[in-house]
Formats: C-alpha cells, structure tokens, sequence
C-alpha cells in the first residue's frame, strides 16, 4: 500500500496557467504555500497511449492524500466527457474518497453550480477563490473535517464554502 502523503492537482488543459502558478507560489520563500505535489511522481508523456496515461495517472492517485480542483471556464464541460483525463481523475478521486478543495480561478469564494463538474456536485467539497492563502487553509482545515465526515452516521454531502470572516482573518 502506498503512503499517502501528495496533493493532486487537478485542471483542464487550458488551465495549465494556473497549475504552474502554483508551483510557483511553492518555490517562492515571499509566499506560505507548500505542497506535495503528486504531478512530480511519473512522468506522463504526451505521446502515450490514453491506456498508458490512465495507468501512470493510478499510479499518482494512488500516493494522492487529497486534491485540488482548479476550476475555469471549460472545466465541468471537460469533466462531463468520459473520454478526457479529468473525468478519469475526478471518477477515481470520488471512488477512492479523497478530499477535494475545489479552487476557482475566477475569484469567486464560492461553489458556482455552473462551473463545478456535475460528478461531484454531491459530493462533499470546500470551495474557494485561487489564492495561497485560503488554499492551504483549505487543505490544512477542509481536509481533515473531511476525513472525519466518512465515519459519521449522516455524512455531510455537497459544496461548501467558507465564511467572509476566514478569509478577513487570512488577510485576503
């Protein structure tokens, strides 16, 4: 069994911006942000047959201890088609009960039913705005009520979203 310790990241293709940002933001001392990121595991070259893909993307899930879904503009359209990787993703991160803190690259603090992927729309998710700050928040605060919520009786279900008073104590 493998240690649970990374974070994945998941996002659209034209979202790949917003990806490297992130990494930035982890390389740069100025900024509290930090992760383990499960895309530095396998490589996955583009060349590879959907099969091969698939399989290394298991293989990252499987070290995944929660995940971060960047959410744009052609993100729920990409997640609806099973054919694309996405819907791969959020399908095995749903099965496997991993945390996701859903991070909304147009700024909004909360879940925007329009945007967020129908596959997970019951699914109990945290919602914010793509900031350093309030994302780490997330994964530090979100993921273990998370982890807790599987073994209540009456699991909370759903998008959630924090109140204007985190972010105000967050300095954002």
């Amino acid at each position: 069994m493998a240690y649970r310790n990374k974070t994945y990241v998941c996002f659209a293709s034209e979202d790949i911006k917003s990806y490297w940002l992130m990494t930035a933001w982890k390389e740069n001392t100025h900024i509290d942000f930090n992760f383990y990121d499960a895309h530095d595991l396998a490589n996955v070259l583009d060349t590879s047959q959907p099969e091969t893909i698939r399989r290394r993307l298991r293989e990252r899930l499987a070290n995944t201890k929660q995940a971060v879904l960047l959410v744009g503009d052609l993100t729920r359209q990409k997640a609806a088609d099973p054919k694309r990787f996405l819907h791969y993703e959020l399908d095995v991160l749903t099965r496997l009960e991993l945390p996701i803190v859903i991070a909304n690259l147009n700024g909004s603090r909360v879940g925007e039913t329009s945007r967020i992927p129908r596959m997970i729309s019951d699914y109990y998710t945290m919602s914010v705005s793509f900031q350093p700050k309030i994302i780490m928040y997330a994964l530090e605060n979100y993921v273990p009520e998370f982890l807790a919520n599987l073994r209540i009786a009456r699991p909370k279900t759903g998008g959630y979203h924090y109140k204007s008073s985190v972010y105000r104590q967050l300095g954002i």
